[in-house]
């Protein structure tokens, strides 16, 4: 286990003995009544990886996901620079004047790497994470991608238990963090920068397959001519891309997080395309769609799981064998599962 990843996990673990936990009857109740703390506290305990903490979690979760499913999930992407934190902050400032309350979660399946990415979100949103209807929580650094994707969907569920009407789900960068947030979010925003060159160098085109909705931002002072510019290039490549499966065309927007100009729109273009996909019964395929894929998931990732660790040294032996060319990958891949199921008492 890295370093890192040591110290975060005793801080989780310290974090929650300080105080005794209450019963997961006791959290769901001060979840749903809006309690911030216990909502933080449920959170803790679903980043955790003691087992009690996780059985504790799982009875939380199960006692909220009937209040849950009722929020607007937007998944908000882009290149390093674009800046999403300043977009973010603008954003839900806008939908916090609109009556709305919002939940800022983030996926970051590199923060081991670059802690500094994620949690500082809540310095760099500053004027957001001072309003009582917003909810500002970075994930948690040193894990694999489907590890906080997992954790974040579930908290997903307890902040919409907990009465956030939005949920704004953040990925550090263009990769593949960007297939799992578009399997938890009901639209995908993509926002892009104008005056960098090539302004779809670097974006892959599976990232513009995903989007619903792509934002030019910046778009202000000296740099509106080029936003504008860079929305009909974009406009251009969109019309080339296949059509969603929801049918719905992908709109391109400018917008500026620092006059404010074209954010409203952006949030109209968000609620049209809601109410576009609901109407249709897309929204709900959707939603059961990335329901029967998580449980996938799940399954998948609690089998590995059990395999390393029921397998432990024979699995690295196993290695050894295949990286000095004495065994074939599938040939010790085929042996270790039979192993794994007692099909066969030996490696």
């Amino acid at each position: 286990m890295p370093e890192t990843e040591g110290k975060e996990e005793a801080q989780i673990r310290g974090s929650i003995k300080k105080k005794s936990l209450p019963d997961a009857e006791t959290f769901s109740q001060g979840i749903l009544s809006g309690d911030i703390v216990l909502l933080s506290r449920a959170i803790t305990l679903i980043e955790s990886t003691l087992p009690s903490h996780q059985e504790l979690a799982e009875a939380i979760l199960e006692k909220c996901l009937p209040h849950s499913g009722k929020s607007i999930r937007v998944g908000i992407t882009g290149i390093p620079g674009v800046g999403k934190s300043t977009f973010i902050e603008s954003f839900g400032n806008h939908l916090i004047e609109q009556g709305r309350k919002i939940a800022v979660l983030a996926v970051d399946p590199t923060s081991q790497l670059s802690k500094g990415s994620i949690l500082g979100d809540k310095t760099r949103m500053e004027t957001l994470s001072r309003k009582k209807e917003a909810f500002i929580r970075p994930s948690p650094s040193g894990d694999s991608l489907g590890g906080v994707a997992r954790k974040t969907r579930e908290t997903i569920f307890l902040c919409e238990a907990a009465g956030f009407d939005t949920i704004l789900v953040e990925t550090v960068g263009v990769g593949q963090s960007e297939t799992a947030v578009n399997s938890m979010v009901d639209i995908f925003l993509l926002l892009l920068i104008a005056g960098a060159g090539d302004e779809l160098q670097g974006i892959k085109r599976g990232i513009m397959e995903m989007a619903d909705l792509i934002a030019i931002t910046k778009a202000d002072g000296e740099n509106t001519a080029r936003a504008n510019r860079a929305k009909a290039e974009t406009i251009s490549a969109v019309h080339f891309l296949p059509t969603h499966e929801s049918g719905i065309k992908t709109e391109v927007r400018t917008c500026s997080a620092v006059t404010g100009e074209g954010i409203s729109e952006i949030w109209t273009e968000i609620i049209n395309f809601i109410q576009a996909i609901r109407d249709k019964g897309y929204l709900d395929k959707k939603r059961k769609e990335q329901a029967k894929h998580w449980l996938h998931e799940s399954v998948q990732s609690m089998l590995l799981d059990d395999f390393f660790s029921k397998l432990g040294n024979d699995f690295h032996k196993a290695e050894e064998l295949v990286t000095q060319g004495l065994a074939g990958s599938y040939q010790t891949a085929r042996r270790l599962v039979k192993y794994y199921k007692n099909e066969d008492n030996q490696i």
